[in-house]
């Protein structure tokens, strides 16, 4: 079957793996990488923040410092899709909105801005700044900031990690230095140097700028690295997220039990945020919930590094893929080896899905809800029915789509995909 697969892959074809390695998920069992209260110790921590976040942005004036994004219905893409696929869908749809999340307005939001905090606080009590019982509102004062500019955070992005690693470095005063690779748009790297970060560009993917990102940061003592292939402090940053979605669909009277499971599609590019927020998935829901993985059908790489079981010691590029997709946030070639090991039972399947659809659901998204999103973030739209079809016994449940990012897309920019989506549905219904 893995040969199969592998072929289909290769040849640029559409591609649906149902996860041979899937396993039932044991809540007891202390055998993991983490557990829930490794999740729970990371949103205290964020809860700690809140009020210095609320000074820093006054965007997350009325969520009390929370960065967090809502749950919406997607009643009306629902019907479309129900039209464009020939399936009705078992289940009621809706979107995580992290396409406008506080701050940075992506799925990074979360695990960057964690690990830049986290950093923060170590630095502030190896210096006798502050205890960690008192209020971290303080660290907008200028002997927090003198110490931080000592500093200097290094990380490497395609483009919106390092939106939110330069944003709040850059607010709570450190130096930063971000390796952009080639995929990264242009409008990114010129807001991040509207907040003064040194935007470092590579002719090359995504591997290639975090291989030179790391190797700069080696260097020098008063470096710091976000690594995010390979980051547990970015994974827990993500996974925080499972806890406020338990929550969100306990307030809308949603309870997710075996006559109701629920199905959540996450873009994947390296793999570090989906992987974060499957593993809280699980912690909560256990096996009532079903994540699966959304990739470019030009950078399959998660999909290919589980699926070979080589993880990180695999890129796309070995089995004749060019990395080419407009889905800059998730043109990864090389899967995080961290991630892939960590939560490659959890995920119940991969797919790909091509650009064109990216750009057409783009466009049907705004058409039908007046939601913009970046193309990436539409990967995951069409999983319930690419799943329901592998899996015509499935249990009709709750069916959630994880936005990732679009609400900073400069509008010109967002314009130009959108008139190209409808460009490719004129040409389809011609």
């Amino acid at each position: 079957m893995s040969e199969v697969i592998l072929k289909r892959l290769s040849e640029m074809t559409d591609v649906f793996w149902l996860n041979d390695k899937y396993e039932p998920y044991d809540l007891t069992s202390e055998d993991g990488v983490f557990t829930i209260e490794d999740i729970k110790t990371t949103e205290e921590r964020l809860m700690k923040f809140a009020p210095l976040i609320k000074q820093l942005f006054p965007e997350t004036e009325n969520s009390g410092g929370i960065i967090e994004s809502p749950v919406e219905r997607i009643e009306n893409m629902q019907r479309y899709l129900n039209e464009a696929e020939g399936a009705d869908l078992t289940g009621d749809l809706y979107i995580k909105r992290d396409d406008i999340l506080p701050i940075s307005g992506s799925v990074k939001a979360r695990g960057g801005i964690y690990e830049i905090l986290k950093y923060a606080e170590e630095l502030a009590v190896e210096y006798n700044l502050i205890d960690v019982g008192e209020d971290y509102a303080q660290f907008v004062l200028e002997r927090f900031r003198a110490v931080f500019n000592q500093y200097t955070i290094v990380c490497a992005s395609t483009g919106n990690l390092g939106l939110s690693i330069g944003i709040m470095s850059a607010e709570l005063g450190f130096k930063v230095d971000i390796h952009m690779s080639v995929d990264a748009k242009p409008w990114k790297k010129a807001l991040l140097r509207d907040y003064g970060v040194t935007v470092i560009e590579h002719e090359d993917d995504y591997s290639k700028a975090v291989e030179a990102g790391r190797d700069e940061a080696l260097k020098r003592k008063d470096f710091y690295f976000v690594d995010d292939e390979d980051s547990e402090t970015l994974f827990l940053g993500y996974a925080v997220s499972a806890l406020r979605l338990k929550r969100q669909l306990d307030e809308a009277g949603i309870e997710i039990n075996s006559d109701n499971p629920l199905y959540v599609y996450l873009p994947c590019g390296v793999g570090g945020a989906p992987g974060g927020i499957a593993f809280g998935l699980k912690e909560i829901f256990g096996d009532n919930v079903h994540p699966v993985f959304a990739e470019p059908i030009n950078s399959p790489c998660m999909l290919l590094g589980v699926l070979s079981g080589k993880h990180d010691e695999i890129s796309v590029r070995d089995i004749g893929l060019d990395n080419v997709t407009i889905a800059d946030g998730l043109a990864v070639g090389r899967p995080s080896k961290f991630i892939g090991k960590t939560v490659e039972k959890m995920i119940e399947g991969f797919y790909t899905v091509h650009d064109e659809a990216l750009y057409k659901m783009l466009t049907k998204l705004w058409d039908t809800e007046q939601m913009k999103l970046e193309p990436s973030a539409l990967a995951g739209m069409i999983g319930g029915y690419r799943l329901q079809s592998e899996r015509p016994d499935m249990v009709p449940g709750t069916h959630l789509v994880w936005s990732t990012g679009g609400n900073m897309v400069p509008d010109d920019l967002w314009k130009q995909d959108y008139e190209h989506g409808l460009e490719l549905l004129d040409k389809q219904s011609d």
